[in-house]
């Protein structure tokens, strides 16, 4: 090989080096390292099996959508970046199933179950069963101090249970602050090596309708159900300018919901690796955000734009009434006494 093209094979070789590495922040220092990411090869094999499944079979037979016509006038269906927002109605299931389901996908789910929360694991899992990416092959990571408590629902075909126990502590803030670190930690010891896309869910809820294909995204954020309809102004944001949260009044496009989130499995890592980082420089300035991880997922939102945005049909909160735009509910809060699930 002459020393012109070898010349060039190294300068390609570095180039490539420095696109598939990244800082990766550790929960047990405060150092950072550069190392590949490790969820990159299958990651590139799913996009690019997305990109050539582009046709359907042609047994496959749907009605034909109408450039002229809006599935949906009384919503938003595309954000200013035109990322999807996910309505009953602005998709065909059939079509996206079919797209979808001959990929081999595999879906991390976490939930965290602790204290008097394992309480509401059975009814999760027992209603995701029925809803929850139905004929898609899910790995549920249950965190839990109490891993005898973790109930014995039968499962699907390809869908599996791994319990994980972790410490309980005094707060239910603290545990909300450490989510983060802990999914991160499990991303990065386990689930990259098991699943393409990961889905992050509260445990206190309940699937009432389908959770399909249609949620799948490269980055996935849930609209509030109590902040659709109010200007940013009003969002409960943290706006003390000490705190990494802090979102300026003029600053943020929709109020987020931490009790879902998700996308691809390299993304989703990002994520909780800098959320977690922002919320440990927080804890040394004696700063607690005042929604915890929730308001550190939506200051990482508004410089990362998800690329899918999930109605509050996915996050409902049956405290409300049901209005007209809401077409069915798919995913909701269970009703309960906070006072007396929660140890402060």
């Amino acid at each position: 090989m002459s020393k012109g093209k070898l010349v060039i094979l190294g300068t390609v070789c570095l180039a490539m080096f420095g696109i598939f590495s990244v800082y990766w922040f550790k929960p047990s220092t405060t150092h950072f390292r550069v190392v590949p990411l490790p969820c990159l090869d299958h990651e590139l094999v799913l996009r690019k099996s997305i990109m050539k499944k582009g046709s359907l079979s042609q047994s496959v037979t749907f009605k034909q959508p109408n450039a002229m016509e809006s599935p949906r006038r009384d919503v938003r269906t595309v954000t200013p970046w035109l990322a999807p927002i996910v309505w009953e109605g602005t998709f065909d299931p059939f079509v996206i199933d079919n797209i979808y389901k001959p990929l081999n996908i595999t879906v991390a789910t976490t939930v965290f179950a602790v204290g008097k929360y394992t309480r509401f694991l059975k009814a999760f899992l027992v209603t995701a069963e029925k809803h929850y990416l139905v004929g898609f092959r899910v790995q549920y990571y249950i965190f839990t101090d109490q891993p005898h408590e973790v109930p014995k629902v039968p499962l699907g075909s390809g869908r599996n249970l791994t319990t994980i126990q972790v410490s309980k502590l005094d707060r239910w803030q603290e545990i909300s602050l450490q989510r983060m670190g802990i999914i991160l930690k499990t991303i990065e010891e386990q689930i990259h090596k098991e699943a393409q896309y990961i889905y992050c869910l509260d445990v206190d809820m309940l699937f009432h309708s389908r959770w399909g294909a249609e949620v799948f995204g490269d980055l996935v954020a849930a609209i509030h159900p109590g902040y659709y309809k109010v200007s940013r102004e009003n969002f409960p944001y943290e706006r003390r300018p000490a705190s990494q949260a802090n979102i300026p009044l003029d600053q943020g496009d929709f109020y987020y919901g931490g009790a879902v989130f998700g996308g691809l499995a390299e993304n989703v890592y990002r994520l909780t690796r800098t959320c977690y980082r922002n919320i440990l420089v927080d804890k040394a300035n004696n700063i607690e955000a005042v929604w915890q991880e929730e308001s550190h997922l939506n200051k990482y939102f508004i410089y990362n734009k998800p690329t899918t945005l999930l109605s509050p049909e996915y996050l409902w909160d049956d405290e409300k009434p049901q209005p007209q735009e809401i077409k069915l509910v798919r995913f909701s809060t269970v009703k309960k006494n906070y006072a007396e699930v929660r140890d402060n």
